[in-house]
């Protein structure tokens, strides 16, 4: 598991295009908002390239993409005319590596005309983050194999762009390959230790894991009752980064992320079926460590936390059962109704830990691969989101918007948490009937406070907000993405940082 290669830049990108040099593929990018210019630079282009065949309602009524021909090969006219050109170039990215791939193409040019800088750099950064994600294959990397894919890429941005736009595309396929890995090759252990020994962090940026024996006297009980059935067993992994340059006295954010390498379900055993990729059930982990990663890459200037809850849900005779009852770290007493909603558990505790260190969080977000219960809400693609504060919930949403990786916000019903009510325990771990993603949202914001059942410490409020996503994809998407994690919800999170 080489990941100093895989976070290596696989394309040759070259940032300066020399005039009347000849391309295979010139790809010319238009802003939708620029009628008149854009008339101007298409009858450039059509007097520089002397395309074959040309249609004059194109000029009048510009289309998304309209591929041409010339004397030296391909020319693709691209009108940008939706929310997110960000989103829009990474996906045509796709169809571009396709071509590359097909017709054999040694040299393409990408130039965006007629943007504003932000917008352009937008765009920028949408070809890079695709076309590096297009040339991920899961097996090359695993077999260590290096990329035979040769074709030069001109890209009209200035060079020093490129770190700020690699950083997004390697934490997108750290991501990615992360939730790729086998269990037999990832357990919470060896999660651990290639977090530790094997990604690049720089002098800002420190791992620390914590063993089962640290996590024990640290009464991280829910944690590891769900570790308990695998002699893979649990600990914790705290990410801190503090940047040597950036703002002062400013607290940090936290993330947690639900890193369960394999789910058996427990004792209430899932079917064949649905255990079949329960590998990717550490998803939410996935995108945490990855966001650390471009963090620590891209010299973010404000202190960031990232803990990873480690756990394989196996069956032996030491597995948790329905019924048990177990005291978690921040003095809850919950008792186990189903074992199959162990994500919310490993959360509970190490949420815990998050919110009730010394440097305290300003903000808390939390991501797991938690409910079946959102993906029929709401579908394989888009985000569940859950928060307590109004204005961290618009902000994700429109970072989710900006990046074309959809979230929708869900009601915290409160009456709802009546349904984990339980005879013998505070509550229970779930709850039989409809609504089992609020439910389970509900669970988690118990811990998300920082203030012990039996203190009364006044503290800040801490904003928190739960992602529940799937972070997979089912199918292959074009050459984007192919069966397997998808990256999600990092491109979100990248950008709200940046927002912040």
């Amino acid at each position: 598991m080489n990941f100093k290669k895989l976070l290596t830049p696989a394309i040759n990108w070259v940032f300066q295009i020399a005039k009347n040099q000849t391309h295979s593929l010139q790809v010319i990018v238009y802003p939708g908002t620029e009628q008149k210019s854009f008339k101007k630079h298409f009858a450039q282009a059509h007097a520089e390239h002397d395309f074959k065949t040309i249609n004059q309602e194109l000029i009048e009524k510009p289309q998304a993409i309209t591929k041409l021909k010339s004397a030296t090969g391909h020319v693709w006219i691209c009108y940008v005319n939706v929310e997110s050109a960000y989103a829009w170039s990474r996906d045509l990215s796709g169809a571009i590596y396709q071509l590359c791939k097909s017709d054999d193409i040694k040299s393409v040019a990408i130039r965006s005309v007629g943007f504003k800088v932000n917008a352009k750099s937008a765009v920028e950064e949408g070809f890079v983050v695709g076309l590096e994600n297009a040339n991920y294959h899961f097996l090359n990397q695993y077999k260590n194999k290096t990329s035979e894919f040769k074709t030069e890429f001109f890209l009209t941005a200035h060079k020093d762009n490129l770190k700020k736009y690699s950083a997004q595309a390697s934490a997108m396929l750290m991501a990615r390959h992360l939730v790729n890995l086998p269990p037999n090759a990832m357990n919470p252990k060896t999660y651990a230790d290639l977090l530790k020994k094997d990604i690049p962090f720089s002098k800002n940026t420190t791992v620390e894991v914590w063993s089962t024996e640290k996590c024990k006297t640290e009464r991280m009980n829910l944690l590891l009752a769900v570790g308990a059935g695998s002699e893979n067993t649990a600990c914790m992994v705290h990410i801190k980064y503090r940047p040597s340059k950036g703002k002062k006295n400013v607290a940090p954010i936290a993330f947690v992320g639900k890193g369960i390498t394999f789910d058996t379900g427990g004792l209430d055993l899932k079917p064949s079926s649905a255990m079949r990729l329960m590998k990717k059930d550490m998803g939410g982990s996935a995108a945490v460590a990855a966001l650390a990663y471009w963090v620590d890459a891209s010299g973010y200037d404000r202190p960031c936390d990232f803990y990873l809850a480690l756990a394989e849900n196996s069956v032996d005779a030491k597995a948790m059962r329905p019924s048990d009852v177990y005291q978690s770290r921040a003095g809850y007493y919950v008792e186990i109704d189903n074992t199959d909603a162990e994500g919310r558990l490993v959360l509970a505790d190490v949420m815990d830990v998050a919110v009730t260190r010394k440097d305290r969080p300003s903000h808390l977000i939390d991501i797991a691969t938690l409910t079946g219960a959102i993906k029929v809400a709401l579908g394989a693609d888009v985000a569940g989101l859950f928060t307590n504060d109004d204005t961290l919930g618009k902000q994700i949403h429109e970072a989710g918007e900006a990046c074309g990786e959809p979230n929708w916000r869900m009601p915290l019903v409160s009456k709802y948490f009546s349904q984990l009510a339980s005879n013998f325990a505070d509550f229970r771990n779930s709850a039989e009937g409809f609504g089992g993603a609020i439910t389970a949202a509900l669970f988690l914001e118990k811990f998300a406070g920082g203030v012990h059942v039996d203190e009364k410490a006044k503290a800040p409020k801490i904003k928190w907000a739960h992602l529940d996503v799937y972070a997979w994809s089912d199918k292959q998407q074009g050459a984007l993405l192919s069966t397997g994690g998808s990256g999600q919800p990092v491109q979100t999170m990248i950008a709200w940082l940046r927002n912040l």
